[in-house]
C-alpha cells in the first residue's frame, strides 16, 4: 500500500512566492524615496536667514558639488561591481546635495533674488585707477 501525501508543497511554494513578490515590491518603493523627502537629508530652515548674495554663492557651490558627486558615481560604475559601490557610497550624499539645492532654490524664490551680472572686463578696467599719461610732472613754481 502506498500512502498519498497531501499537496501542501504547492501551497508552500505559492506562499513563498507571494512573500518574495511582496518584499520586492516593498523594497522597490524605497528606491524613489530620496527624491521625494528632502527634509530627511537637509534642514528645512537652513537657508531662511540667507540673503541673496549668500544664496547665490551657496547655489553655485551646491551645483559644483552635485556635478562632482555625479562624476564620482559614473567613475565608480565603470569598475567591477561599480553600480553597487556607487549606490552604497555616493547615492546618499547626492540625495543630500539635491535636497539642499531644492531648499536653497525655494529660499531664492521666496526672497525674489536675481542672478548678479557677470563681471565684464570693461567694468573691471574702469574701476582701476588710470596711470599718469605723460610721466612725472615738474613741480610748480619753477620757471626756466
Amino acid at each position: 500500500m502506498s500512502a498519498r501525501l497531501p499537496r501542501r508543497p504547492n501551497l508552500l511554494r505559492a506562499a513563498v512566492l507571494v512573500a518574495l513578490l511582496g518584499s520586492a515590491a516593498g523594497v522597490s518603493g524605497c528606491a524613489q524615496i530620496g527624491d521625494s523627502v528632502p527634509s530627511a537629508f537637509a534642514d528645512p530652515a537652513k537657508y531662511d536667514l540667507y540673503d541673496c548674495k549668500q544664496l547665490e554663492t551657496e547655489r553655485k557651490s551646491l551645483a559644483s558639488r552635485a556635478t562632482e558627486q555625479e562624476r564620482l558615481m559614473a567613475k565608480a560604475e565603470t569598475g567591477v561591481g561599480g553600480t553597487v559601490v556607487s549606490e552604497m557610497v555616493y547615492r546618499n550624499e547626492l540625495i543630500s546635495i539635491h535636497s539642499q539645492q531644492r531648499l536653497a532654490d525655494q529660499a531664492w524664490r521666496a526672497n525674489k533674488c536675481h542672478e548678479s551680472p557677470p563681471d565684464s572686463p570693461a567694468a573691471a578696467a574702469s574701476a582701476a585707477p588710470a596711470p599718469a599719461a605723460n610721466g612725472p610732472r615738474a613741480p610748480r613754481g619753477l620757471v626756466h
